[in-house]
């Protein structure tokens, strides 16, 4: 029994070794995998492996998480790298890397509190670290950012985009923008290659027009460009006669690098496709083309030697028919990180997209212009076309307003689709309603517009009073609302700096000038004729309609309560109308268009409709005097009593200055 017992031991030790041997024997043929880029195919050995590596070896189990984790942000499947990342740093991984991918990842998925406390973690190792310092900076300011959206209106381009698929870089021929070119790895011929890096099928480039109706046709395959290799990501001059492409050749199963092809269009057809020397070293990389729209200027794409990290954009100019010795874009352009998918709009402006500029998150639509001393001027593309997410390859059409680009939001497949995107004009509009001071309305009013522009609208309102009057952009305007037997009323509004499309709203109420008008928050101190400091934006409507209304007197009348002796509230009255009279000479209101008087309590309130409609114990034709108010309840009495306590003004002339 004992012999037995030995001889299971050592059996099981033996497989056990051997078993051990065959995991990391596994582990170093999917290490060759990982560093040869197949990452589709090695994110899927690694997770079958990670399970059999024993837990105690942490440094090799925290060693194959980080590259799942790795492979999955390649590969784009974010949230599963994050996880994977996570792993790794349970395990003790020794690079330093996995926290500086764990905020871009979290920070790709709008997480910034957790990606600024994992770029935070990496800067602790390396402090100087510009990706990371740029990363948490981002982080800091993209919700700030994302509070403040451009004007754009964005919709995915279903016309273009292939369910399984994903649809990029999609680029105008022409243009008049009634064609279009764009990228795709849908698989219509069954027979396509599918790619080691990413397990999809490669890319081919597609063409689309407009019919008659100015409807998007279906994509057609264009034989003359693609390959059972990668190939897209189109640039196309602005006569429409050249075409510059990227062509990624595999090899072995392994994909050589990039190059960047060229065909001349010549009697409706495409010549066949050319590699376009940049290098005189082939073996480096060079993609993604843009060529300006008077056809002189290729930026393009590479990885080579000498770059500020990751992938540069480089600038090639042409003289006859080779190009001169490729520049680097410079810093200003170029990051630590990668920029990538150059594109000129019909106004000669560069757009690329980076993922080391500043942003929301993965990479980001940017603009460069050169100011006047011919530096770089680089500025955010904002949201809604940049998000948290990848947003590139961005083409315009001739209003170099509008057009497509690419992104890969909304959806948890990492399939990147096209997305038109358009810049509505600005509008402007102003609208309201024209009322008597009872806030009837006044059908026959006229509403006139004068701008500083020189452009004069007169315009009668509807029925109910109301208007709506188109504004043009960057004017001061001032308004004038008449209507006859009323006095008028003026408002100033302005477009000047307005960066959105706006409805102003100005309601107008014209008081009458064959009626007393009552002055609703004129107040004084208690007993006495002093105004209170509640009374200056009353006053300041008085001036203020006494100014839109230069020819006419008026008459300040003040009341009181039956409260008191006759001749101390006509006294008291007298003075509080004195008051407000003072207070209009003090604005600038010429003496000889006011008058003064005080009624006392001599004029009690007649009520009419409104004050019946709000004081249900009152009745349309009442009339407020001592005996009436003395018929109702202590509470009714009050509000009596502070609706005969009124100060009103009544026109009483029109032709002021007139003779």
């Amino acid at each position: 029994m004992k012999k037995l017992f030995t001889y299971n031991f050592l059996t099981v030790s033996i497989l056990f070794l051997l078993s051990g041997c065959s995991v990391e024997s596994r582990l170093m043929r999917a290490d060759k995998m990982y560093a040869d880029g197949a990452y589709f195919q090695v994110e899927k050995k690694y997770r079958k492996l990670y399970s059999k590596i024993n837990k105690k070896n942490k440094k090799r189990k925290a060693d194959v998480a980080f590259k799942i984790g790795e492979c999955n942000r390649l590969l784009f499947n974010t949230k599963k790298g994050i996880n994977n990342y996570n792993s790794a740093v349970k395990y003790g991984c020794a690079d330093s890397t996995v926290f500086l991918n764990l905020a871009k990842s979290y920070q790709i998925l709008g997480n910034y509190d957790l990606a600024s406390k994992n770029y935070t973690l990496f800067l602790t190792k390396k402090p100087l670290d510009r990706e990371a310092m740029t990363g948490l900076l981002a982080c800091a300011q993209a919700r700030e950012m994302l509070k403040n959206p451009t004007r754009h209106k964005i919709r995915a381009a279903t016309e273009f985009n292939m369910r399984r698929s994903s649809d990029i870089c999609p680029t105008f021929i022409g243009t008049d923008g009634n064609a279009l070119i764009f990228t795709t790895n849908r698989d219509v011929s069954k027979k396509q290659k599918t790619s080691a890096i990413t397990g999809k099928f490669n890319y081919d480039v597609y063409s689309v027009k407009k019919n008659k109706d100015g409807k998007w046709e279906k994509p057609q395959y264009l034989t003359e460009f693609n390959t059972p290799d990668d190939d897209g990501t189109t640039s196309i001059t602005a006569d429409g006669r050249e075409i510059y492409f990227t062509r990624c050749w595999a090899e072995a199963g392994a994909t050589r690098g990039g190059e960047i092809m060229y065909a001349t269009r010549s009697g409706g057809q495409w010549t066949e496709p050319q590699t376009v020397v940049l290098f005189k070293d082939s073996s480096i990389m060079a993609a993604h083309p843009a060529i300006s729209p008077d056809g002189k200027t290729l930026v393009f794409v590479s990885d080579q030697a000498g770059g500020f990290g990751g992938k540069d954009l480089y600038r090639a100019e042409k003289e006859g028919e080779t190009w001169t010795v490729p520049e680097n874009l410079g810093e200003k352009i170029n990051t630590s990180g990668n920029e990538m998918f150059p594109s000129f709009s019909p106004d000669g402006t560069l757009y690329f997209s980076s993922n080391g500029h500043q942003g929301f998150g993965g990479l980001d639509i940017f603009s460069a212009k050169k100011d006047s001393l011919g530096n770089w001027i680089v500025e955010n593309f904002m949201s809604p076309i940049n998000s948290s997410f990848d947003d590139f390859g961005i083409t315009f059409d001739q209003t170099n307003k509008n057009g497509y680009f690419t992104s890969n939001r909304g959806n948890g497949k990492a399939l990147d689709k096209i997305y038109y995107f358009e810049l509505p004009e600005l509008e402007y509009f102003v609208e309201g309603k024209i009322t008597d001071e009872n806030l009837a309305p006044l059908s026959d009013a006229i509403v006139k517009l004068v701008g500083n522009n020189g452009v004069i609208v007169k315009q009668r309102v509807k029925k109910d009073g109301t208007y709506r009057i188109k504004l043009a952009k960057d004017v001061n305007y001032v308004m004038l609302a008449s209507h006859r037997g009323y006095l008028n009323s003026s408002e100033k509004l302005t477009t000047i700096n307005e960066k959105n499309s706006k409805n102003y709203s100005k309601n107008f109420r014209l008081p009458s000038i064959s009626k007393p008008v009552k002055m609703e928050n004129v107040f004084y101190e208690f007993a006495k004729w002093e105004l209170t400091s509640a009374s200056e934006a009353e006053l300041q409507n008085l001036v203020k309609l006494l100014n839109d209304n230069p020819n006419i007197t008026i008459e300040i009348a003040a009341h009181t309560d039956s409260v008191g002796t006759d001749e101390a509230n006509k006294i008291l009255s007298q003075k509080r109308a004195q008051s407000v009279v003072n207070y209009l000479i003090n604005a600038g209101i010429a003496a000889d268009r006011l008058t003064s008087r005080g009624y006392g309590e001599s004029r009690p309130v007649e009520v009419d409709k409104n004050l019946a409609q709000k004081y249900r114990f009152l009745k349309e034709d009442d009339i407020l005097t001592p005996e009436f108010i003395g018929t109702l309840s202590k509470d009714q009495q009050e509000i009596c009593n502070s609706i005969n306590r009124r100060t009103e003004f009544k026109v009483l002339r029109t032709t002021y200055g007139l003779y």
